[in-house]
């Protein structure tokens, strides 16, 4: 027996283990920053989350119900919470026509829906499609969903969103005509321009295997120019949209394109179909020319980067939630010896 031969190839196997152990020490964890905690308004209502309850006594004083989703960390929450919900006059609105109720939409507790099933708070979201944080839910007083809000919307934007709920005005016309009439105006008076975006005119029709990015914007859009001051300028950004064919439309347009399925129709006849009220909303689409998820609040480069991740990389054909995939993903990244800022 080649005693020496083996000693070697043991002496070798241990350098092996030991150069993996030093390429590790040499890579720490990375660290998790921007979570940020939040404590809510005290006058938030006390619901035992059965939400017939909840529905009916809203009803019964003349007010509506106006469900508030959250997560722990959550820097969005927290922003709605300190800049919004902190506004006198918007905190006295709410108090006095709203009955606004809490639900973490990875909470265990016991929730009572609409149709009296009986879930918890995280499979209650999971049902609603909840991808984001916060994700705020107005009833009115038979229980429908008037007005849906997927994200943080800065105040300006907020309070109109309650004067259509407050005043009841889905009555007399959908939220995206009121916040076209009631909008905010900034000084730049044109769309913004970006390198990566196509030319028109546009047929969507995916043929090029790759997925679409459509980003539906408007002039006098200070939303839209704040995304592409602060975000759209992001390296980590730019790659992911660069694995798209980028579109950028005037959701107000009357330009003709050819979409996905096939048809011939202005920018504002199928902004209208897609429920497009926000400027800006980003959608995008897979390479077969199906919705994955949009986009249609205020994120900053992180959880944009995710979000462009998560189609073109098919992170959704494995995993429907975007917030686990979003966790999993920046845990890998700390992994990697990198760090993770969500509220870069």
């Amino acid at each position: 027996m080649n005693y020496a031969r083996i000693i070697f190839v043991l002496l070798l196997s241990a350098w092996g283990l030991y150069a993996v152990a030093s390429e590790r020490e040499e890579k720490p964890q990375g660290e998790f920053l921007g979570a940020k905690p939040t404590v809510y308004p005290e006058w938030f209502k006390e619901s035992f989350l059965d939400f017939r309850d909840d529905v009916q006594e809203a009803a019964d004083e003349g007010r509506r119900v106006l469900v508030f989703f959250h997560q722990e960390g959550c820097p969005y929450c927290n922003l709605m919470v300190e800049r919004n919900l902190s506004q006198q006059d918007v905190a006295e609105t709410m108090q006095q026509h709203l009955d606004v109720i809490e639900v973490n939409m990875w909470g265990d507790r016991e929730v009572v829906g609409l149709d009296g099933t009986e879930t918890t708070e995280k499979k209650f979201s999971a049902a609603l499609r909840v991808q984001f944080t916060p994700t705020m839910l107005f009833f009115n007083e038979q229980g429908k969903v008037i007005l849906r809000l997927n994200g943080y919307i800065p105040p300006q934007t907020f309070k109109i969103a309650l004067d259509y709920v407050i005043g009841k005005k889905e009555r007399e016309t959908s939220y995206r005509a009121y916040l076209a009439a009631n909008r905010p105006e900034s000084s730049s008076g044109k769309l913004n321009v970006q390198p990566f975006f196509k030319s028109a005119p546009h047929d969507l029709q995916r043929t090029s295997g790759r997925p679409l990015a459509l980003f539906f914007e408007q002039k006098q859009c200070p939303n839209c120019d704040r995304m592409h001051r602060d975000v759209m300028v992001d390296d980590g950004v730019i790659e992911q949209v660069k694995r798209f064919d980028a579109v950028q439309l005037d959701m107000w347009s009357g330009d003709e394109l050819v979409t996905p399925d096939g048809r011939r129709v202005s920018v504002r006849q199928w902004a209208s179909e897609l429920g497009i009220a926000f400027a800006p909303t980003i959608v995008l689409f897979n390479p077969a020319g199906e919705e994955v998820i949009r986009s249609e609040a205020f994120f900053k480069g992180f959880h944009t980067e995710s979000i462009f991740d998560y189609v073109a990389g098919e992170g959704y054909r494995t995993e429907p939630s975007f917030q686990r995939y979003i966790s999993t993903r920046a845990e890998h990244i700390q992994e990697q010896g990198r760090d993770v800022d969500i509220w870069k």
